[in-house]
């Protein structure tokens, strides 16, 4: 399938304020202007900057639990997540609660080829005896209505920490800390499930501290310590870095380019190849956190939290290696079943013969592996510029499906709307506003099919999925340069909500070859009106997306430091190109 053809549209620069002027070079200065940054102290990464955690609601009911259960040597499990977000929320948890001096802390990732996401009411009634005086759950529960009642039936506290969307009821836990929950007065409602986490683990030191629990000599425990967890799971979930997240992101960057850090974390970035002194934010989201979801998507997340636990580098290095492991079979999966889905994409675009693509895109082959559903969704929305759902074959008999949605679109509402005109058609759905998952019967798909299609059509215009690109401009042949791409790298960290800059501009072209197994593109280009060449890298992208006579390319790209054999060059790293 070609790719789709995609418009181009400069973000608005709007007048760069005095002090910002001031305080960066140009380029910088109306970069940050851009994303609505209109004074330099916005951008002042300190703790002292975060919003406090007394404004979480349900974090004083849920660190008076917790404090409880301290002083009484109650035994306590953290029920996680198997992805990466849940892993780093269930390490820290751990991490933090033996710290903070708990008598019995053990925890519990949901098989999710068995049991599926978060505290179903399968997992609560699987949990041994003698079961956990308390059970806390992290990045997930806030709809776990019955798996909350059983837990509870069975004698257990439950503690709730979450960050995604409820449900239409919420679940009758003894505490519930969720910065969407209804009515919660927190500022910043993009916390990811480890950040929810660590603020629970502030709040509860210090309610420790007003009870007079390290009086006796108890170390009070510096929970800056844990920031590069907060940062690692904060990137790789993906959510909106608003000034508060941007602060915890930032924070953790400096402590593990320090080395002061997770033995595991540092160990998961050195078989990745990434220089942690030099570390950004964009190595957390596509260094370590794939190999850390690999655990989740093909094995047990258990492997992958054992990693971030090990105080003992040995033991570091060989987990890490284990998940690196993992990460190339995944590769290897999501890379066939991503020549599957192209394939069947080709064969129903020429079916259609010159009609367009369903809006709503749902796609199932019965030999696909549900653990890379999400990414395979991913991709094929990246192509399509359109919601798309991948379902494959679940353990139990039901398909197991993820969902990735374009903007303007919002999928776990969506998927809420299709349960409601269609009551049991859905048998599972939970999700965020560009990324859901659900289940369903195999013999209820293609209604579901129909109806997803429906509902996109009837939502979107044809326009909505013309798969805009937003750029910052052009920069000037002599802005593209060392300096320039060392300042963008550290000036961030960019992320979801505060996006890395992406340029774009008319280029002549010098050279090309494919390389990586004729996957990508490598070029030599230079600017018009320049002759210094630049080298460039687009992946993803074969002689089917650039023809092969083409002197000139329309390229948007980011402006990246490439470091080969000890030199460091200005590198282009193409997101999109097109015959200019």
């Amino acid at each position: 399938m070609v790719r789709r053809r995609r418009s181009i549209r400069r973000r608005q620069r709007p007048a760069v304020p005095a002090a910002l002027e001031r305080a960066f070079p140009g380029v910088l200065a109306a970069l940050y202007a851009a994303r609505g940054v209109t004074d330099p102290a916005e951008l002042e990464p300190g703790l002292g900057g975060l919003h406090s955690p007394d404004a979480l609601g349900g974090t004083e009911r849920a660190a008076d639990c917790l404090a409880e259960a301290l002083e009484q040597g109650g035994r306590i499990l953290v029920v996680g997540d198997f992805d990466a977000d849940g892993a780093t929320s269930t390490a820290l948890a751990v991490l933090a609660l033996r710290e903070l001096g708990a008598a019995a802390v053990d925890y519990r990732i949901p098989d999710r080829f068995e049991m599926g996401y978060g505290l179903s009411p399968e997992l609560a009634a699987d949990i041994a005896d003698p079961v956990p005086d308390l059970l806390l759950t992290v990045d997930n529960g806030v709809t776990s209505v019955e798996g909350v009642r059983v837990a509870r039936e069975r004698g257990m506290q439950v503690v709730i920490t979450d960050h995604h969307l409820p449900g239409e009821a919420l679940p009758e836990a003894d505490a519930l800390v969720n910065p969407n929950a209804p009515g919660d007065p927190f500022p910043s409602k993009h916390l990811a499930g480890v950040g929810v986490v660590f603020y629970l683990m502030l709040a509860l030191r210090k309610r420790l501290e007003a009870r007079g629990w390290f009086d006796g000599g108890r170390e009070r425990p510096n929970m800056a310590r844990f920031l590069d967890l907060v940062a690692l799971g904060t990137v790789a979930d993906i959510v909106p870095l608003d000034r508060n997240n941007r602060i915890l992101v930032e924070q953790g960057l400096r402590r593990i380019r320090a080395g002061r850090a997770r033995p595991g974390l540092l160990s998961l970035l050195a078989v990745a190849g990434r220089d942690t002194a030099r570390l950004v934010a964009a190595d957390l989201g596509f260094a370590a956190g794939p190999r850390l979801n690999a655990a989740g998507r093909l094995d047990d997340m258990a492997v992958g939290v054992e990693c971030l636990l090990t105080e003992d580098p040995g033991e570091a290095r060989t987990r890490a290696r284990e998940l690196d492991r993992l990460n190339r079979e995944r590769r290897e999966i999501e890379g066939e079943m991503q020549s599957q889905a192209f394939e069947t994409l080709r064969a129903l675009d020429e079916r259609l013969a010159g009609a367009d693509l369903p809006r709503g895109l749902c796609l199932f082959d019965r030999e696909w592996h549900e653990g890379v559903v999400g990414l395979l969704a991913s991709r094929i929305k990246e192509r399509t510029h359109r919601p798309v759902v991948v379902l494959a074959p679940g353990s139990n008999g039901a398909l197991k499906g993820s969902a990735r949605s374009v903007p303007g679109f919002h999928i776990r509402d969506a998927l809420e709307q299709i349960d409601a005109r269609h009551p049991g058609l859905l048998s599972r759905f939970g999700g965020h506003a560009v990324a859901a998952g659900l289940s369903l019967d195999p013999d209820k798909l293609p209604d579901f099919r129909e109806a997803f299609d429906a509902l996109v059509t009837e939502s979107l215009e044809e326009a909505d999925l013309a798969g805009e690109i937003v750029t910052d401009g052009e920069l000037e042949p002599a802005e593209i340069n060392l300096a320039t791409a060392e300042a963008l790298r550290f000036a961030g960290p960019w992320g979801q909500g505060f996006p890395e800059p992406v340029f774009d501009g008319r280029f002549r072209v010098i050279d090309r070859r494919a390389v990586g197994n004729g996957k990508h593109m490598k070029l030599v280009v230079a600017p018009a009106g320049a002759r210094q060449p630049l080298d460039a890298i687009a992946f993803h992208t074969t002689d089917e997306d650039v023809p092969p006579g083409a002197a000139h390319l329309h390229l948007v790209y980011r402006l990246d430091v490439n470091e080969f054999r000890g030199r460091r060059t200005p590198q282009l790293i193409v997101e999109y190109l097109e015959p200019a």
